[in-house]
């Protein structure tokens, strides 16, 4: 028996309880599926998603300052990993939009200045004021591995993705480090390490702006010549 139009286009859509979406849009994957399905129970759209995992990281902020190394570890992984998910939700129920876009790149940057400032505060408590530039430094180095991306790819270079100490890294990286907080000086050498890797990463994409634009005709140079 053949389905008419209308059916067969049903038969295609997968309803969320939020609204349907298609097969094209769907989560392949059982866990993106099931990542759906949460978000529809929870009635959560990419942007409450989003807004959740900044403020889970602020809690985790409060923890850092008062030592609580162990459970700020633990949902710090948690929150940066649901919040890296909000892309995947955003195109599994169809809500992409440019300022959903704006605002998770923008709380990420966010979300990574308040965990090293709150790190910053409980080294400075302890008067080791070299950490405290350390954090510094791994922030600052942070926000322009981010920013170098984005501005590349306003002049039309999108392969500047390079380097060790990407976003996924920092968040790994920095995790372990505040779950082992306790232990020492491993978070120092942790921050540490952060910066420097940070640093590179920095240097590197640099370069590789320098590089790509250098292959560029005169005019295609030239209009990328001032700030943004």
């Amino acid at each position: 028996m053949s389905l008419t139009p209308q059916a067969a286009r049903r038969g295609a859509l997968i309803s969320t309880g939020l609204h349907e979406i298609s097969d094209a849009t769907a989560p392949r994957s059982a866990f993106g599926r099931a990542l759906l399905g949460v978000a529809n129970a929870l009635r959560l759209t990419p942007n409450r998603l989003t807004l959740l995992g900044f403020a889970g990281v602020c809690v985790v902020a409060v923890l850092i300052v008062n030592r609580q190394w162990v459970i700020a570890g633990f949902l710090y992984v948690a929150f940066s990993l649901g919040d890296s998910l909000d892309g995947t939700l955003a195109r599994a129920q169809g809500r992409t939009t440019r300022f959903g876009a704006f605002l998770d790149s923008t709380l990420d940057r966010l979300a990574e200045g308040v965990i090293l400032g709150a790190l910053g505060v409980t080294f400075a408590e302890r008067a080791q004021q070299w950490i405290v530039a350390a954090c510094f430094i791994a922030l600052t180095a942070s926000f322009l591995v981010s920013y170098t991306r984005a501005r590349s790819e306003g002049l039309g270079i999108d392969t500047n993705k390079g380097g060790l100490m990407g976003r996924p890294e920092r968040l790994v990286l920095t995790g372990g480090g505040i779950f082992m907080g306790s232990l020492g000086s491993v978070l120092a050498a942790v921050i540490v390490v952060l910066a420097a890797l940070s640093l590179t990463t920095m240097v590197h994409r640099i370069w590789h702006i320098y590089r790509a634009l250098q292959l560029e005709p005169a005019s295609a140079i030239n209009q990328g010549s001032t700030e943004p």
